[in-house]
């Protein structure tokens, strides 16, 4: 067999990058589109990948040249074996890398000065290993990668899709649809995302993109987003993520597949701390918190799922349900069982079944006749035994009701032929296909399709079917809440004071410790908007009981050192201080606490600070994730706040707007509005404080690690920061006498 002869190469529909476009975007279109494909590190060991990928490439007859290099082979697999890129017969276009993890970076830089545009790397050891050899290794990669400009995938991948290219660099010898569908798939893993794809095919769901990004040496994730978002053969993108290393860029990627209405699907490893310590030994990325992941992808209109299986259902549903106007169901059953299933569940998601339209009732009762129960969702068993065209007439109606949004129909494809059903199918598609409103199958259990099952999936492209009630009803409450979102999400900077950026850099430049005390972290606050306490400092007794009496009884003494983060831990709060004698007492004993500690902290004082009496305790805070950079909480605070756990986060920094919807997100939001006839609290200065927070972590540009207001005492008239605590970036403590 000889090399194919090249041909240019372009999606289905004629679509390229514009000259305009990004060298990112370029490279990625000449990987899913080159003009040959070069394999080197050929070989004739059986069942080795370079084998493996070279039959998928010759069985799904990729049209563009097709060559094999070995140095050390005249032939391999029954055609020539080049001995280097100088030999080719034209210039190589995309090299697929095989070849052991030491000589990957010389075959990349002799691939980029041959006139290779783009690369597969899918040799492994590099950053995924922790050893030196291998660190090495990637970092000289990463070096060649920026010096060349050559796009590539990986290390440690598994190759690519492109099906309207015919092109599958990918070891996986599972039967392939090559047809270019609507859906893109990008991921870290490659067994996953391999998975992904075949678990969507076999469901008839057609997958135009697979990419493979493993250690992401050069493309990443969020490059093949901002991709598939332009490429208008794809209407769903499918990620996988181990990490994001890029926040930027993975926002903005989101950004632009919401603003082409193309929703991002994101299954997301590290919801624990096992799954993040398994996503850094995999492909060595950072790990953040799921939940400050969620607080800023959610914002920019990613779906994220728990698992492979709502994946899928989740990607069927966005595929072929048309976008819902609104929240109102409706659903047509056989089975009165079946039909507390639907309510039980949709209720659990906060979705509802209301009553169906004056004249969509009328119609129904006129053909269920005298004495029917005409409920929503409906059950028509009975009535479709007596007369089989009811079941039909009933979706119709619903369909055609102005007053419903969304038609779910309680059923699943037949395994076998059946005329009678797949006959109602047909005819139920007919009437999605004119309707402008999603028509829904929903299997209350998985059934696996057959290869009739499939063949007929095809064949009703305006119908979404799906398996699973739990996972459906998950799905469908993504579509109709991504529905709901703007197709543009504003940015929004900083709107701190030029005062207040000053004073954060003088403190961040002539920090002494890993955080700043309580006095100075307040000080900070206070520039930025925050409410602060009425409070001194005292270095002796008799300075703290005049602090005392000027501010007014009672009042509160804490201890002030940078190098003791949580005070009440070692006795260093005393409440409810009535006198000045009692004021005396307390500064002499928690000053002497202080100085029986192993670690030995420095004394900068005692703080005498008026105690509140508040209506409500608050945590407001920020944090620097390691992946999603700035975030800001809010949420009940006290000393039960790991206990209760009712926090909200969001992307820092954010205005008035976004900090109220923050505030709305959880119970202590609901209690400030008047909870059972208690008083409404003052939601102005929580919202002033959020905003102030979330300009001075942003503002801080990675040098604060985090930032702790707790309590926040929240009143009808007023809110006050008590506590307060910067922690600089990577600070450490000194000794677990100051740790909890």
């Amino acid at each position: 067999m000889e090399a194919h002869v090249s041909t240019p190469a372009f999606s289905s529909d004629g679509w390229s990058p514009a000259r305009n476009s990004s060298p990112v975007m370029k490279g990625i279109h000449a990987m899913l589109h080159p003009r040959n494909i070069v394999l080197v590190g050929a070989t004739e060991k059986p069942g080795n990948y370079a084998e493996r990928i070279w039959n998928n490439l010759v069985k799904y007859k990729y049209e563009g040249g097709l060559y094999a290099i070995n140095a050390r082979r005249d032939t391999v697999w029954g055609v020539t074996c080049y001995k280097d890129f100088a030999s080719l017969p034209e210039r190589p276009d995309h090299v697929l890398v095989l070849v052991p993890a030491r000589f990957v970076t010389q075959v990349l830089r002799g691939a980029a000065a041959a006139g290779a545009r783009s690369a597969t790397i899918v040799t492994s050891g590099f950053s995924e290993l922790q050893d030196e050899e291998s660190q090495r290794l990637a970092a000289e990669l990463n070096v060649a990668v920026r010096e060349t400009g050559i796009a590539i995938t990986g290390p440690n991948c598994l190759g690519n899709l492109s099906a309207g290219q015919k092109l599958f660099t990918n070891i996986d010898d599972r039967i392939v649809t090559m047809e270019q569908g609507a859906v893109a798939i990008a991921g870290q893993s490659g067994a996953i995302v391999m998975m992904i794809r075949q678990a969507l095919e076999d469901r008839g769901v057609g997958v135009g993109y697979m990419v493979t990004t493993g250690n992401e040496a050069g493309l990443e994730t969020p490059d093949l987003m901002a991709y598939f978002a332009a490429d208008p053969s794809i209407r769903v993108i499918v990620v996988y993520l181990e990490g994001v290393r890029n926040t930027k860029a993975f926002r903005a990627a989101c950004k632009a597949a919401r603003a082409a209405g193309k929703p991002v699907i994101a299954l997301k490893l590290g919801a624990s701390e096992g799954g993040r310590a398994a996503a850094m030994a995999h492909t060595g990325a950072l790990a953040g918190s799921i939940e400050s992941f969620d607080a800023i992808s959610t914002r920019e209109g990613v779906i994220r799922v728990r698992g492979l299986d709502e994946l899928v259902e989740t990607t069927e549903c966005f595929v072929h349900a048309k976008v819902p106007t609104g929240n109102r169901l409706a659903a047509v059953t056989l089975s009165g069982g079946k039909r507390g299933l639907l309510i039980d569940a949709f209720h659990s998601a906060g979705l509802q079944f209301p009553p169906l339209g004056r004249d969509a009732t009328d119609k129904l009762a006129t053909m269920l006749g005298p004495g029917s129960i005409i409920g929503n969702p409906l059950d028509a068993g009975f009535a479709a035994v007596v007369d089989p065209s009811v079941y039909l007439k009933s979706i119709n109606i619903m369909i055609d009701d102005p007053d419903t949004d969304i038609v779910i129909i309680d059923a699943e494809l037949p395994k076998a032929p059946h005329e009678l059903r797949e006959r109602n199918l047909c005819m139920v598609n007919e009437m999605a296909a004119a309707a402008s409103k999603p028509v829904i199958y929903i299997s209350p259990i998985s059934v696996g399709f057959t290869e009739h099952t499939k063949t007929l999936r095809k064949s009703l492209p305006s119908i979404t079917v799906m398996q699973g009630m739990d996972r459906a009803v998950g799905a469908i409450k993504a579509l109709v809440d991504y529905a709901s979102l703007n197709k543009d999400v504003p940015d929004i900077a900083s709107s701190s004071k030029p005062q207040a950026r000053a004073l954060l850099e003088k403190m961040l430049n002539s920090a002494r410790s890993n955080s700043l005390d309580e006095i100075a972290s307040k000080k900070l606050l206070k520039s930025y908007g925050i409410p602060i306490s009425k409070e001194g400092i005292a270095h002796s007794a008799d300075e703290a009981s005049v602090i005392a009496t000027k501010i007014g009884f009672p009042v509160v003494a804490k201890v002030v050192s940078p190098d003791i983060l949580h005070k009440s831990d070692i006795g260093g709060v005393v409440l409810n201080l009535n006198s000045a004698a009692e004021v005396k007492k307390a500064f002499n004993e928690i000053t002497a606490r202080v100085k029986k500690l192993r670690s030995k902290p420095k004394l900068e004082g005692i703080l005498i600070a008026e105690q509140l009496q508040a209506d409500l305790e608050l945590v407001i805070g920020a944090s620097l994730d390691a992946e999603m950079g700035p975030v800001v909480l809010f949420g009940t605070g006290g000393v039960d706040i790991e206990l209760t756990k009712d926090v909200a986060l969001a992307g820092a920094p954010i205005d008035a707007s976004e900090a109220r919807r923050l505030i709305n997100r959880t119970k202590a939001g609901v209690k400030m509005k008047g909870y059972r006839g208690k008083p409404v609290l003052n939601e102005t200065s929580v919202i002033k404080t959020l905003v102030g927070l979330s300009n001075l972590i942003a503002d801080a540009d990675g040098r604060i690690d985090s930032i702790d207001v707790n309590p926040f005492l929240l009143s009808t008239k007023s809110g006050v920061a008590v506590d307060a605590l910067v922690v600089l970036r990577n600070g450490t403590t000194k000794s677990s006498d100051t740790t909890t």
